[in-house]
């Protein structure tokens, strides 16, 4: 059955778990970059202190810090259980097991939550939602979206996705979007028809394959640019 939740929770990873899901190159990582839908991840937080520029969106952030931290923590029992029964579903190599996941994944939501005020007064955490965006057309070189898309198929519509593909494309050069797997470990139903509304649009979509994989058989992003 794989793992199952009845709504999007508050769940982030890291600067280098971020450059393996979306094959970031060191020049890439120097682009105007936007985090779509980034929650609790601390890609932000890490890339700013090295001195990246990177805008991150989510509703999440019209929150407090505590209230944020707090729901990380009620998610964090609920995360490890659903994965523990599920065991068979992901990969155990560079995690090792459910507990060491949750220790990976609470060190990146730390540096996060360190970051948020700061963040936040800059700028560079944003409350805005797909599928409407406050940014100008090509505003950034590449937009990124990490376990939201294609993750919630069952919460998500395919006209959301649709919708919210086609903004991030509005406002990005490229979109990359990871994993393309539901939640219970399946091919999203949404990914061909996505892709077939984007070629119809006049994009080109590339299901590119990526070193990282914790899902089992997860992969792979989708990439989409403009036909040139």
């Amino acid at each position: 059955m794989g793992l199952q939740l009845e709504s999007i929770i508050p769940w982030g990873r890291s600067k280098l778990e971020y450059i393996q899901m979306f094959d970031l190159t060191a020049e890439e990582l120097k682009l105007n970059i936007l985090d779509c839908g980034g929650g609790p991840a601390s890609f932000n937080a890490e890339m700013t202190l090295e001195g990246y520029k990177v805008i991150s969106s989510d509703p999440v952030y019209q929150f407090t810090t505590d209230e944020i931290a707090q729901r990380i923590q009620e998610t964090y029992e609920i995360i490890i259980q659903g994965v523990k029964a599920n065991q068979e579903c992901y990969v155990w190599q560079n995690i090792q097991s459910p507990e060491i996941m949750g220790e990976i994944r609470m060190k990146a939501m730390a540096k996060f939550l360190e970051d948020f005020p700061n963040g936040i007064n800059q700028g560079r955490y944003l409350k805005d939602e797909l599928p409407v965006l406050p940014f100008t057309t090509n505003q950034f070189d590449l937009a990124l979206c990490s376990h939201l898309l294609f993750t919630y198929s069952q919460q998500l519509s395919l006209e959301f996705h649709i919708a919210s593909i086609g903004e991030m494309c509005r406002v990005a050069k490229e979109v990359r979007i990871f994993p393309l797997l539901n939640l219970s470990g399946e091919l999203s139903p949404w990914l061909q028809p996505v892709i077939n509304e984007l070629k119809q649009r006049g994009y080109v979509a590339e299901i590119k394959q990526v070193a990282y994989e914790f899902q089992k058989h997860g992969n792979q992003m989708l990439c989409v640019k403009l036909d040139s």
